[in-house]
């Protein structure tokens, strides 16, 4: 199994959030691919197996599969558009979040998201415990969007994993209006066994529709202040989202799986 390991949502390498991409003839079992996804110890490692003119995209955390994934699809478009095929000007994949489409744009790669719709919760005692400075603002959809009165606040968050853990949302994101660029964000994802996501396509489309309606604009120029940070360019169109981003290359390896451990043998 060849896997590429690529740094998405930045041009330099070392920055951005790293990906490793999994090219298949036929899935492997679930257990195996989380297990190579914990032995990756990558925020997601995606698993892609092509079907005529349409890819097959699975993604798997550490702690397993999840529905949606930005930079690890960015990641595989990259790997398929510049390394495996490269005259195709866009490439579809088949997801548990339906059809999505990557295609060039310009240096950047362009991917079509559905939205996630959230609703305004109440700021809790738990979320100011939690991240040390009480939110102005929080929202929910699949994640949980917890909003910082100064851009300071989210890069110099230091919260409590184990109380955000006890929080809602698959990931517990914040995010703040920025100077240089429209918002910042940082996201953390204790319950997917991940302290910090280093860059993160699929809360962005959360955060992308959050701040166009409070900003009152709809392409917005976001910033991951993560430790790697990484950009992200968004522009929102009605129930869906456009992330564009670059991607750069750090390795090409084979995984040396014997073909019968395609299928779990301890299930």
């Amino acid at each position: 199994m060849k896997q590429f390991i690529v740094d998405a949502f930045t041009d330099q390498l070392f920055a951005g959030n790293q990906a490793a991409v999994c090219i298949v003839e036929e899935f492997p079992c679930d257990s195996l691919m989380k297990r190579i996804a914990r032995e990756n110890n990558f925020s997601e490692t995606a698993f892609v197996l092509r079907d005529g003119d349409i890819f097959l995209l699975r993604w798997f955390t550490p702690a397993g599969e999840i529905d949606l994934c930005g930079h690890a699809t960015l990641a595989t478009a990259y790997v398929i558009l510049e390394h495996i095929d490269i005259n195709l000007p866009s490439v579809e994949f088949e997801t548990l979040s339906g059809r999505l489409t990557v295609r060039r744009r310009d240096d950047f790669f362009e991917m079509d998201f559905p939205t996630y719709e959230y609703k305004h919760v109440p700021v809790t005692e738990e979320m100011t415990a939690a991240l040390g400075v009480r939110p102005i603002d929080a929202v929910l959809s699949r994640d949980l969007l917890m909003v910082l009165e100064r851009e300071e606040d989210v890069k110099k968050l230091a919260p409590d994993l184990n109380r955000l853990a006890g929080l809602d949302g698959v990931v517990q994101a914040v995010t703040a209006r920025g100077t240089d660029f429209d918002c910042v964000s940082r996201v953390f994802a204790p319950k997917l066994d991940l302290v910090e996501d280093p860059v993160t396509g699929s809360t962005h489309c959360l955060i992308a529709p959050y701040w166009s309606k409070q900003l009152g604009k709809t392409t917005l120029n976001a910033f991951q202040a993560s430790e790697r940070t990484g950009l992200l360019k968004c522009i929102v169109e009605g129930a869906r989202v456009k992330l564009l981003g670059k991607a750069v290359l750090y390795s090409i390896s084979e995984l040396m799986l014997p073909h019968q451990q395609t299928v779990d043998p301890r299930g």
